[in-house]
């Protein structure tokens, strides 16, 4: 079946073959985008969907998120609005509540906040492990995750749980929990943090889950400076996370691991070898009072960067794709279409799946492009600025998740 959507008002493709187009029409056939051209030249198809003159967008792709948890954090929360400091031991009240619960219950919740932020616009998502922190729930966050979310990220160095030896639960990190998780991840993370792991400590983790096949992923720089960017691109990770607080070796680092990827290439989606994503958190920065990510200076400098939710209970309990571009627009400094492309294109940057056609099965997210799959977001608004022009106002018409349409 093909569908045929027309009298958009505004396409913004990320898509260098494209860019942004008025008054435009996308054919989608199955999963994947078949034509993209003016609603005039629009090709006939089984159905058709008149947009309206809204705006569509690709749909959201969230690289960072903790769904596989229960309990609540509200206590926490409230502490911290009245002054407290953020600091990474709440996670183990997380850890006690997700031990507690039961496969079918953890696999409910999941499934419920992936519906929840579907219904806002997001159409690919990575979750992680890290609250069973012990083998047999380290591997059942992992087994449930992998029925839930597109991409899992083994997160077992996210804290070390109370009353273990920090060495030894890293040792344990590196083994039997890692083996144990195998089957159902493809990335790895670690919290490189005061109050977490040392840098010593986290470059034993990033170590053993690269020699096991695992793609890299870092917590960085979070509540300080420190080693997290450092390691990240000394192990060409994927992504480094939160990066609130940077010097300037930090971001040149960045930059240079950037230097052979040709941006402009390939229909805008670049050639060459690939950088570390810098993967800001806006949601996060706000519900922890911590300085926000220099985004605009990461991207001033030469470096890709993704927008998440950072979608957990204790720090930033939202999957709005839409509230943290907005919030990138009016207190980062970004524009409109720098947000957009980081919470579409940077995202699947830092997942690796922002090129390709059918690899490893899958097809390319994060852009509007022929041949990639077909995520699109229609917003009630006639551009992308009503994001944040209209801050805190819901704006998602109807969501397509590969070609299926979900709202």
């Amino acid at each position: 079946m093909s569908e045929l959507i027309s009298n958009i008002g505004e396409l913004m493709t990320q898509d260098g073959d494209h860019g942004t187009l008025r008054d435009a029409a996308v054919v989608l056939e199955g999963e994947r985008i078949a034509w993209i051209g003016p609603s005039a030249d629009a090709p006939a198809a089984d159905t058709r969907t008149d947009a309206q003159g809204r705006a569509v967008l690709p749909g959201w792709v969230d690289s960072h998120t903790h769904l596989i948890f229960a309990g609540d954090r509200t206590a926490e929360f409230e502490a911290r609005m009245a002054g407290e400091s953020y600091s990474a031991g709440g996670i183990a009240v997380s850890v006690e509540a997700t031990r507690s619960a039961g496969d079918y219950e953890l696999t409910r919740l999941g499934l419920g906040r992936v519906a929840e932020a579907v219904s806002q616009g997001t159409t690919y998502l990575e979750t992680k492990t890290g609250y069973g922190l012990d083998v047999d729930n380290e591997a059942r966050s992992a087994r449930i995750a992998s029925t839930v979310a597109d991409e899992v990220t083994y997160l077992g160095a996210h804290l070390v749980p109370a009353g273990m030896d920090a060495d030894e639960y890293t040792e344990l990190v590196c083994t039997e929990m890692l083996d144990a998780v195998r089957p159902y991840v493809k990335w790895a993370d670690v919290f490189c943090e005061r109050g977490a792991f040392t840098a010593e400590q986290s470059r034993k983790v990033l170590t053993a889950c690269r020699d096991a096949g695992l793609g890299l992923r870092v917590h960085g720089n979070q509540l300080g400076t420190g080693g997290g960017v450092k390691l990240a691109v000394e192990f060409a990770a994927a992504s480094v996370d939160h990066v609130n607080f940077l010097t300037d070796d930090d971001v040149s680092r960045l930059a240079q691991s950037w230097s052979a990827w040709d941006g402009a290439a390939n229909a805008g989606r670049g050639t060459g070898v690939r950088g570390t994503v810098a993967t800001v958190l806006p949601a996060c920065d706000l519900s922890t009072r911590v300085q926000l990510a220099p985004a605009k200076q990461l991207l001033e400098a030469g470096v890709q960067i993704a927008i998440a939710s950072n979608c957990n209970p204790g720090t930033s309990y939202t999957s709005s794709m839409a509230f943290c571009v907005t919030t990138a627009v009016l207190q980062m400094g970004l524009s409109v279409d720098q947000a957009v492309r980081a919470a579409t294109f940077g995202g699947a940057l830092a997942l690796g799946r922002e090129s390709g056609l059918d690899e490893d099965g899958k097809r390319a997210v994060g852009t509007i492009a022929v041949g990639h799959r077909a995520d699109l977001h229609m917003l009630k608004a006639p551009s992308a600025t009503h994001l944040a022009y209209r801050p805190g106002i819901p704006l998602t018409a109807a969501v397509w998740r590969a070609g299926v349409r979900e709202v």
